[in-house]
């Protein structure tokens, strides 16, 4: 796990927007496209802004969902409303954008719809470029939450959850992200700094402590790396 610590959060989301447009012309010049899941957070809209701008090519980028809540097309809980808007203008085919289906009556059912999604850009079994991922003040990642059910899922790569925070969530699973090629994390504000340190050192009782660190960057703000010390 290879850390970068930035002295905010503004500066993180530039960061992270530059590192993804490299890995994202790599990708392609490699391979022939660039597969990458996001998550939610304010610092992420703020990196999709920031990449927006970037030299990134379009044409050849599939942007898939880390997780998702359960609410209306639109809603300002659903991290695709706010994917949408921070990369409005940027020139993505509908067919690029693969958005968790969480309006569909059985969620279960959805999850391995989404699945199927991921293998049809990804492979079977599905290998992103680049997982983006942040981290909860109670140590959660993506919709890996404390308790949850599919903490011990091992043999899909999209699972429901159980309410978290009033809602039902749809979620990336270990398996997926440990094949990811680049994992992604940002941290930013005081308020992960208990949890940024106890990532730093793969504690397995939190949810972000358990996905594989061997591949994975850090981008944190100054207040966020406050307990990792020299």
């Amino acid at each position: 796990m290879r850390f970068e610590i930035l002295p905010d959060a503004d500066a993180v989301a530039r960061r992270a927007a530059a590192f993804v447009a490299s890995e994202a012309r790599a990708a392609v010049a490699a391979r022939g496209r660039f597969v990458v899941a996001v998550s939610g957070g304010t610092t992420p809209w703020q990196m999709l802004r920031a990449l927006a701008a970037e030299d990134v090519p379009w044409g050849s980028v599939y942007l898939l969902q880390v997780d998702e809540r359960v609410a209306p097309d639109g809603h300002p809980d659903r991290n695709l409303t706010h994917i949408r808007e921070s990369l409005a203008g940027v020139p993505l085919r509908p067919e690029q954008l693969l958005a968790m289906p969480v309006n569909e009556p059985d969620l279960d059912a959805a999850a391995v719809q989404y699945a199927r999604a991921l293998a049809s850009v990804a492979g079977s079994p599905a290998v992103f470029d680049l997982v983006h991922l942040g981290l909860g003040p109670d140590g959660h990642t993506a919709s890996l939450v404390p308790g949850d059910a599919a903490l011990d899922v091992t043999d899909r790569d999209v699972a429901a959850t159980g309410v978290y925070q009033g809602r039902r969530r749809m979620t990336l699973t270990y398996p997926a992200l440990d094949r990811a090629r680049q994992i992604l994390w940002l941290a930013t504000g005081a308020g992960k700094a208990e949890m940024l340190a106890r990532l730093r050192d793969a504690d397995p009782t939190i949810p972000g402590g358990r996905v594989n660190p061997a591949r994975a960057t850090v981008l944190a703000d100054a207040p966020a790396a406050a307990r990792l010390g020299g």
